[in-house]
């Protein structure tokens, strides 16, 4: 049972590009610098300069010793390593341009988290958030896919998820063999996407469904940066389908040639 989950779970990841890649073309270094400046302004008490730089909407969240109790949070000296592990970016015309970083801080064996959300409006660059969250393990070590310790039902998403992408390259490969009168491309296209949509976070159990949606290949398993792997899996309709009618289409086939010569 474990080695066909195993084998499921690399049947159906994508190969994708670098995380790392990805977070330096939404936060290029220039960016990074900037707002690794204002976390070092926190650590050595320098929170004028934050409350300076601060929005006015978070403004008064800042007040009230707030900035004090986030650096008695974070261990003196220098960090054992220090990773961007987040780095998202939104523009509109209301709003501005907002790029919000996150960054994983281990000291010995004490990690954390520290975001510094930062938004561009009219040639004005304000704080639009900061945080600082203690984490019990890093987010590799909490999000890293193992298959201990999970429940039932992730264990069936993901098989199924194997079993759903199985199913529909069979019937992929079956249809591209089979001799057809017509529309073969139609069916190939409804063979390959599924539809609905299970998914369950692989760290926490989490599950969610939708009606809604439609997969390539009937399933996926998808982490962005350093978050949860995403299981799901959808009903695989097309593929049903045309394994159910293939003896009919490829008889029609052959009666249609026969009807022509």
């Amino acid at each position: 049972m474990t080695r066909f989950l195993a084998l499921a779970f690399l049947g159906i990841l994508a190969v994708a590009c670098s995380q790392e890649e990805w977070m330096r073309k939404v936060a290029p270094q220039e960016q990074q610098d900037i707002a690794r400046a204002y976390i070092e302004k926190l650590r050595n008490h320098e929170f004028a300069d934050i409350e300076k730089a601060a929005d006015p909407s978070i403004a008064g969240a800042l007040q009230g010793g707030t900035l004090e109790k986030m650096a008695a949070l974070i261990p003196a000296g220098v960090p054992t390593s220090v990773k961007l592990v987040g780095a998202n970016q939104f523009s509109s015309k209301a709003d501005g341009t907002t790029l919000n970083l996150t960054y994983e801080f281990q000291f010995g064996d004490k990690f954390m988290l520290i975001n510094v959300a930062r938004k561009t409006k009219d040639g004005t660059e304000t704080i639009v958030g900061f945080r600082v969250n203690l984490l019990s393990a890093s987010l590799e070590a909490q999000n890293r896919f193992t298959l201990s310790n999970k429940s039932a039902l992730q264990y069936g998403v993901l098989a199924a998820a194997g079993g759903a992408t199985i199913f529909t390259l069979y019937a992929l490969i079956v249809c591209i063999r089979t001799k057809m009168a017509r529309r073969k491309w139609l069916w190939i296209l409804f063979i390959l996407f599924g539809f609905g949509k299970i998914m369950v976070n692989w760290t926490t159990g989490q599950w969610d469904f939708t009606v809604l949606a439609v997969q390539l290949f009937s399933a996926s398993a998808v982490a962005q940066n350093f978050s949860p792997w995403i299981i799901s899996v959808s009903l695989p309709v097309g593929a049903a389908i045309f394994l159910n009618r293939r003896k009919k289409l490829a008889d029609d086939s052959v009666v249609e040639r026969e009807g022509t010569i």
